[in-house]
């Protein structure tokens, strides 16, 4: 039986961010960074940054499910960023950087709900996955200059105050779903 890849879209954030996280994983095929959820045709990034788009920054994950699960997936997207914060990541504040999930099977809507079910049970602080899971209708990519963003400017103050610390957390938590780890 061939495996066919498959594609997952997640907001979790400034897509710089998620793009960076994504790149990193084993059977991670393609990462694109865009938007979705919102109601404007091809929008940029100044339209959606106004916060007047309805469009969340996402990114679109092409993945290998032989190689990394759908499930794995979820918990790098949860483990990487704050869920629990409605519509801002750290000092990114505004609907475009809410934490979204746009489901492209009914498997995935399935999956991601259940994984949503059991971390609001395992929180002791009692804060609730404020996590929206709705189906994708369209993904616009971002312009090129977004793309690789992290790879193409390390150095910005940008990507070391907020970017490196997400990568490194994803690399002490993760190891064993890293590119550069062997799989069990």
């Amino acid at each position: 039986m061939e495996n066919k890849n498959e594609t997952a879209v997640f907001g979790g954030g400034c897509f710089w961010c998620t793009e960076a996280v994504f790149k990193m994983l084993r059977g991670v095929i393609t990462v694109d960074p865009g938007y979705s959820g919102g109601n404007v045709e091809n929008p940029t990034y100044d339209q959606v940054c106004g916060g007047n788009t309805g469009h969340t920054e996402c990114t679109k994950v092409v993945f290998n499910p032989a190689e990394i699960s759908y499930r794995d997936l979820l918990t790098v997207f949860f483990g990487s960023h704050d869920p629990t914060t409605l519509n801002k990541q750290g000092n990114d504040v505004g609907t475009q950087y809410r934490s979204a999930i746009f489901y492209t099977t009914e498997e995935q809507k399935i999956e991601a709900i259940k994984f949503i079910e059991e971390l609001n049970l395992s929180n002791s602080e009692g804060k609730k996955v404020v996590t929206e899971v709705v189906p994708l209708d369209k993904f616009y990519i971002a312009e090129n200059y977004h793309k690789d963003y992290y790879e193409r400017n390390p150095e910005a103050g940008y990507c070391e105050v907020i970017i490196n610390p997400k990568l490194e957390k994803v690399q002490k938590n993760f190891v064993n779903l890293l590119k550069d780890h062997p799989k069990k």
